[in-house]
């Protein structure tokens, strides 16, 4: 993972104008300020959540509960594009490891890590809950089935040209 990213410094004015646009603060404006702080920064930054707290008196706690709870919150800069590979029993026996370790080899990172150019994210995980296309990848919101190593390399090689194209 790229750690000057991590150790950039977090502009925290973003979140006084985040808690300004949820006037008047409540509790139940915690998972949408934290979405909103995940959009500006593509990660929660501890020091954001620290602030967030502050400004809101929310305790730091609670709002680590909640971080934590769900699983589209990320607490490291994660990949614009954000791989789940599922690892289900279906996926499994139509080889979903072989799939995984062919992503892996490609992207050159571990299950739970990014890329240096954090393009890319990988992530192995329970169920997509889609067993009738199995084995399956879900990248952002779409759904890519019926795979093999060869086609899901593929997918990300397509992927890379589409933001290589847009620079």
């Amino acid at each position: 993972m790229n750690k000057d990213l991590e150790e950039k410094a977090i502009d925290l004015s973003v979140i006084s104008k985040i808690i300004s646009d949820h006037q008047p603060f409540s509790q139940e404006e915690v998972i949408s300020s934290l979405q909103e702080i995940q959009d500006s920064y593509g990660y929660l930054p501890k020091e954001a959540i620290d602030e967030l707290a502050e400004l809101t008196g929310t305790p730091v706690a609670k709002i680590y509960g909640v971080v934590t709870f769900y699983s589209g919150f990320f607490l490291t800069p994660h990949g614009k594009h954000s791989i789940k590979m599922c690892r289900g029993t279906a996926c499994h026996v139509k080889k979903a490891p072989k799939i995984l370790s062919a992503i892996s080899g490609y992207l050159g990172i571990k299950d739970g890590e990014t890329t240096d150019d954090m393009l890319f994210s990988l992530e192995s995980i329970a169920c997509l809950g889609t067993c009738f296309l199995s084995p399956i990848m879900l990248i952002g919101n779409q759904y890519y089935g019926k795979l093999t190593p060869k086609s899901a390399i593929k997918i990300l090689e397509g992927i890379a040209k589409e933001e290589q194209d847009k620079k």
